[in-house]
């Protein structure tokens, strides 16, 4: 295929890396990131959607993504697939994909979950959101990119699936690190408590798979001084969204909300911009009850 990829920051480097080395024939587009190898720079987002058979995009949010969109849409041939793998809120996926519609595109919303080292590896897992003829023409470049994809509904059901896998994922490491505080409290040796947790009813991702105590686990960031494999700013734009999501649909989410309002204490009034979403940890080492 021919392939237009705009957003080569920290993931769609790799993921539009990958592409190329798959054989198809990639332009790229990034305000500032240099292009991967075999990547073709392109000097504007019309000229990388101009003759694409799929436009990938990877953008930081959905303000920016409409913006994008509003550009490469008309320069767009007419039966290609605009396929964002932007994290956004639910609406600006659903808008953008309804432009596309107008204009004789297909449009997948697939935002990914893997973080950097998945989208190195290409062991990402896509939830897209779309019509079946979409997804089916995009299929091939998810199995490049990723592991699994999984087709979640219409427009906008992919962003609505990571958001909500999301939530889960921050209150989640939030509870596993006011855990592991607490046993340092009682005196409880991290190790013994993960060797009972990790096989017991707290079994979670976050406690097996991505352990938030150094030295106690699989390897992860915490073994890493906590440099982010998935940045506590980055949780908290997913809450926030779960949260803008929870308004618009009117759905009680007290414990997102509550996950939403720690990291935004952690990252903007303390010191977890840059961090990993897992150093909470220390953060709640150092606290008592207020």
């Amino acid at each position: 295929m021919k392939i237009g990829f705009i957003g080569l920051g920290n993931m769609g480097h790799h993921m539009a890396r990958n592409l190329a080395s798959a054989g198809h024939d990639v332009t790229g587009f990034d305000l500032a990131a240099p292009c991967p190898d075999g990547v073709i720079k392109a000097d504007s987002p019309a000229d990388v959607a101009t003759g694409a058979d799929v436009v990938v995009t990877m953008l930081p949010n959905g303000a920016i993504l409409k913006s994008v969109a509003a550009e490469i849409i008309p320069a767009m041939s007419a039966g290609a697939v605009l396929c964002d793998c932007s994290t956004v809120d639910v609406e600006s996926a659903r808008s953008v994909a309804e432009d596309a519609k107008a204009a004789g595109l297909m449009a997948v919303d697939a935002p990914v979950s893997g973080g950097i080292g998945g989208a190195d590896a290409g062991t990402l897992t896509f939830m897209a959101g779309g019509d079946d003829a979409a997804f089916k023409t995009v299929t091939e470049l998810f199995d490049i990119m990723g592991q699994k994809a999984v087709h979640c509904g219409e427009a906008g059901a992919g962003q609505a699936a990571k958001i909500c896998n999301n939530m889960i994922l921050g209150i989640t490491m939030a509870g596993t690190c006011e855990a592991f505080a607490l046993a340092d409290k009682l005196g409880l040796d991290r190790q013994k408590m993960f060797d009972v947790v990790s096989t017991s009813s707290g079994y979670s991702w976050t406690m097996n798979a991505y352990c938030p105590a150094p030295g106690v686990g699989p390897q992860s960031p915490a073994d890493n001084d906590y440099k982010p494999g998935f940045a506590a700013e980055l949780m908290l734009k997913d809450l926030r969204l779960s949260q803008q999501a929870a308004v618009a649909a009117d759905a009680d989410t007290p414990m997102g909300e509550r996950a939403t309002e720690l990291y935004s204490t952690f990252v903007e009034d303390e010191d977890g911009q840059g961090r990993d979403f897992s150093a909470m940890l220390p953060r709640f080492e150092k606290r008592g009850r207020d």
